[in-house]
This record gives C-alpha cells, sequence and structure tokens, in this order.
C-alpha cells in the first residue's frame, strides 16, 4: 500500500487526479519510480524535494508535455487516464481543464510576441473571447497579478520585463482558461516576499471562486508551509513521505524529510578587512528607459534615481527591494548593457591602467575591463545557449579575451574552474539541458570564474533552488571568495541569503536607494517603513 493511501483525507473520496504507479523513464534511465498520489478538489497539495528529484518531471508528464520520455501507469482527470488520450482530446484539456505556471518564464514565453498576445491567445482560444474583449481581460489579469501598470505591460515584449514581471505574466496566462487544476512550478521563484505573499493570496482566493486544485512545487519551505493543505516529499523520483502540512513540519517521520527542514541558509561571509581597497566606485548612478515615441516627442521613464556606492575588495553588497524596484536595471547598467533608454553618472573600476571612469571606455579598451565585472545571470537555463557543450560555454570568454591561447591550454582551464565549482571533467561533452538547476548554476558561475574577475554581480544566484543546494551554492560562493578576493553585488529578494552572504545591505524602491548599511544594522533595526515592512514579508 501506497504512502498516499494512509493519509486520510476530508475533502472527497473521489480525487479530482489520481495518478496511479507512474514511472518515468528518459532512455534507459528511470526518472521517477512507481509514484501514486492524488489530488482533490479545491486541494493544495506542495510537492517537495531537492533539485533533480523529479518534481518537474512529474508535473510536465501530467499534461504530456516532454514528448521524449517514456510514461507508464495511470494519470486519471476525473476518472479519465490521461495517458490514453489522442493529442487532439489532450490538448482541449492543457491549458482549460489543467494549466501550468512553468519555472523559467524566459524561455516558456514567446519572444516574438507581446505578453498581452500571449494571454489573449489563452482567452480566445479556450473561452471564445473576440481579441478586443482577450485584451482587456489579459489586462485585468496582470493587474490581478500585482503588475499595476498593466496597460502599458500588455504592450511589452518579454525581454523588456523583469524576471518577477515576466512570472507574474506566467501566472496571469495560466488562470485564463479558468482552470479545474493548477500546476504552479515554483511560482514565486522570481518574487520579493511581499509579492510572494501578494501572488499566494491570490491564488487562494482564485482556488475559492472556482473550486480550483492546486499542485504547488516549490523548494521554499516557509511558502509551503503557509500556504498547503498537504505535502508529498520527493527524493530520487520516489515519494518518501506524505502528510497534512502542519503534521509533516511538526513531526517528518522521513529522514530525508528532516534533512530539508533543518536546511537553512546560515551565516557564511567571512569578515571583512577593514584596510580593504576600493574595488569600484559609484557616482550618481541613473537610468531612464524610453517610455513613448511619436513622430513628435519621445518620453523617459526614470527607472533608477542617482546612487552613490563603493565595493571595497572581498566584500558583498546586497541590493534588495520588490521586483521593478530597479535591482536588475542597476546590474545591467554597472556593466553597461542597456541598449534602451539613457544611463548617466560614473562606474570607476580599481587599478585600471588608464585610470579612466568605466562609462567612458569604448572598444577594446572597453572589453578589456569587462573581465574584472562579470555577472551571473538570474535564470542560467535561459543564459547558457542550448547548442553549446559546457566545454564551448565555459571557455567562450577565453576565445574572446585571450583568442591565441592553445586549445588544450584552454580546455585545461575549464576543466581546472568547473573543479573549483565542484564539477568534473566528464560534464565538457554535454548540453545545459541535461543538468538540474543546481548544477546549471554552477556552470553559470565556472563560465564567469574563468575570467578571473575582480566583481561579480550575482542576480538571484539561488532563487530556482532547493534549500539543500542553495547552502551549497552560497558555500561555494564564500570559499571562492575567500579565495579569490572577490567583491559580490548580489541581488537578491531572500532575506535569509542576504543574511548568510552579504556584509552590507542596499534597499531599493522604484529606483530610489532608500536605506544601506551593515547587513546586521540593516535587517536587525531597519529605519525605513518600506524595509521594515520587507522584514514584516519575509517572517
Amino acid at each position: 500500500m501506497s504512502l498516499e493511501a494512509n493519509v486520510s483525507n476530508s475533502l472527497s473520496d473521489i480525487p479530482l487526479l489520481d495518478i496511479r504507479n507512474v514511472s518515468i523513464q528518459f532512455g534507459s534511465q528511470a526518472v521517477v519510480r512507481d509514484v501514486s498520489l492524488t489530488l482533490q478538489a479545491g486541494e493544495k497539495l506542495a510537492l517537495v524535494g531537492e533539485s533533480g528529484s523529479g518534481k518537474s518531471v512529474l508535473a510536465r508528464s501530467i499534461l504530456r508535455l516532454d514528448h521524449t520520455v517514456q510514461i507508464q501507469g495511470q494519470i486519471n482527470l476525473a476518472g479519465q487516464d490521461l495517458l490514453q488520450l489522442p493529442l487532439p482530446a489532450l490538448r482541449a484539456i492543457r491549458g482549460r481543464k489543467i494549466a501550468m505556471i512553468f519555472q523559467e518564464p524566459m524561455t516558456a514565453l514567446n519572444p516574438l510576441q507581446t505578453v498581452g498576445q500571449q494571454i489573449a491567445e489563452v482567452l480566445i482560444l479556450h473561452l471564445g473571447y473576440s481579441a478586443a474583449v482577450a485584451k482587456g481581460k489579459a489586462c485585468e489579469l496582470l493587474l490581478s497579478t500585482g503588475i499595476h501598470d498593466a496597460t502599458e505591460k500588455i504592450q511589452a515584449f518579454p525581454h523588456q520585463l523583469s524576471g518577477g514581471q515576466r512570472q507574474r505574466v506566467m501566472i496571469a496566462m495560466a488562470l485564463a482558461g479558468e482552470p479545474e487544476i493548477l500546476i504552479a512550478d515554483e511560482p514565486t521563484t522570481a518574487l520579493d516576499v511581499t509579492i510572494q505573499a501578494q501572488i499566494l493570496d491570490l491564488l487562494s482566493e482564485l482556488q475559492a471562486k472556482y473550486g480550483m486544485a492546486l499542485l504547488f512545487i516549490s523548494h521554499d519551505l516557509n511558502l509551503v508551509r503557509r500556504f498547503a493543505d498537504r505535502v508529498a516529499v520527493m527524493q530520487r523520483g520516489e515519494i518518501v513521505e506524505v502528510a497534512p502540512t502542519a503534521q509533516l513540519f511538526s513531526s517528518p517521520q522521513h529522514a530525508y524529510t528532516q534533512s530539508l527542514l533543518s536546511a537553512r541558509p546560515r551565516r557564511i561571509a567571512a569578515p571583512l578587512d577593514a584596510a580593504a581597497a576600493v574595488a569600484l566606485q559609484v557616482k550618481q548612478l541613473t537610468h531612464a528607459y524610453p517610455k513613448a515615441k511619436s513622430w513628435f516627442r519621445s518620453s523617459l521613464q526614470t527607472a533608477l534615481a542617482p546612487i552613490d556606492f563603493t565595493l571595497s575588495a572581498g566584500e558583498t553588497l546586497a541590493v534588495v527591494g520588490e521586483s521593478g524596484s530597479g535591482k536588475t536595471t542597476l546590474a545591467l547598467a554597472l556593466l553597461r548593457l542597456l541598449a534602451a533608454g539613457r544611463s548617466g553618472g560614473s562606474v570607476f573600476l580599481n587599478n585600471h591602467v588608464s585610470n579612466q571612469a568605466f562609462d567612458s571606455l569604448r572598444g577594446a579598451a572597453l572589453r578589456q575591463a569587462r573581465r574584472q565585472i562579470q555577472i551571473v545571470f538570474q535564470d542560467p537555463f535561459a543564459a547558457l545557449s542550448p547548442r553549446q557543450t559546457i566545454l564551448d560555454i565555459v571557455s567562450e570568454g577565453l576565445l574572446v579575451h585571450q583568442p591565441k591561447m592553445p586549445k588544450a591550454e584552454q580546455r585545461e582551464r575549464v576543466i581546472a574552474v568547473l573543479g573549483e565549482v565542484g564539477l568534473s571533467a566528464d560534464v565538457l561533452l554535454r548540453y545545459p539541458h541535461e543538468f538540474s538547476g543546481g548544477q546549471r548554476q554552477r556552470i553559470a558561475i565556472a563560465r564567469v570564474l574563468i575570467m578571473q574577475p575582480k566583481i561579480i554581480i550575482l542576480d538571484e544566484p539561488t532563487s530556482a533552488l532547493d534549500a539543500t543546494v542553495q547552502q551549497q551554492v552560497l558555500q561555494l560562493l564564500a570559499q571562492l571568495q575567500a579565495k579569490f578576493g572577490i567583491s559580490y553585488i548580489l541581488i537578491s529578494h531572500d532575506l535569509a541569503v542576504v543574511r548568510a552572504l552579504a556584509h552590507r545591505v542596499m534597499v531599493l524602491q522604484h529606483g530610489e536607494m532608500l536605506e544601506t548599511g551593515p547587513v546586521e544594522q540593516v535587517l536587525n533595526e531597519p529605519q525605513h517603513p518600506y524595509t521594515q515592512q520587507l522584514l514584516a514579508a519575509s517572517v
């Protein structure tokens, strides 16, 4: 008898979704083994487990989204086996009966369509709305997910939105068909703590309104505890424990569940040398995006107000604030990677040979300076080319900056840097899709580390990772900082991660710096009401 059969359920005797003895294979490799699980109408079931445990593979198999996998068992929706349905019948269920919020919105959204068009498409196909009505409804859905300037954002393309805004677009698309079951695969990964609470409240309201059931996949156990009715724990493709949420958190039975609950980010930042040199100096940095254009005029919308700060060698400066507050804009402005809009201010890199401001450099001088300041992007799956091997990805910087280096030496350097991030040489000829989220993040770190930078910008480096892998990556970053004296600018919505790794904190809201200071001072005795609000939402 399965673990599921031992759990009493007061919602209903007949499950809305009944997964029976499901096993899933990629070729000869089994990734899910004999899983049985039920989801009742109106229930919120959380599925947790470390990266690579099979959570997302199981969820995607409900809708048969992976064509290369082999699935055995039964997946019954109201008594109908989805694994036996012909493709046309399954398409009528996708997005209408069962909808899914994908973990990586940048790869899930169509880059050639506006977000308004993509939300409207669901409304037109599944609910029969006209294009005009669908556009208005799309705007309403975006508003309901916390995007206040929805009338402007529905005309934007995915790359023009922040990571958190793209995630909310995905949520709006999933809700558009008014599904009976919503599969939410890390739906709050890229969101700050205040918006996380708003999204969970929204999902609860919609569930009560439509009687919708939710399969909630998350690595954030704090959210799971506040949100779910029951929790199923996966390890290496198997369900090892299922229990009501309060029972599982108060008295976990399986050793793996106990290890997950005990995994919390802990303080690992080494003390900062008071005599450390200044690695980066920023003066009056600003950026404004184009707001509107016509034949006669154009206007700019301020995304970053004048900001001043310094960064010492070996220091970690955390930048926190809600999605859209200007955190990623700050990072891209520092790197001069913003093509649209207008930037101002000065960025000085320490010990630059010409002693010029970084923002004044051009051509070869700019490329040379960029070796010193690198970035690990928020979404490693989107940032790593799916057509390149790990050898090609990690060595790319060497090809640009040291093109005369012999191939054999390049390979040796790649193997050495992969070793620094905990990966072996046998990954060289594999591709990004063959790795878990934590492994892809290590590859992304290796790609910038091979350039031996003085400064690394970390844009939400652990947002998509479960608690155990998150701690491993944070430990890796701390070790690299201590070994090479690297300075970090850490962009994060997770204040537990900030407490673990940062020396100082900068709080942004609407592009303005509201508060800054040592991490203990800002997080233990916040002065600004907005910082106090962030801390209250993270409890």
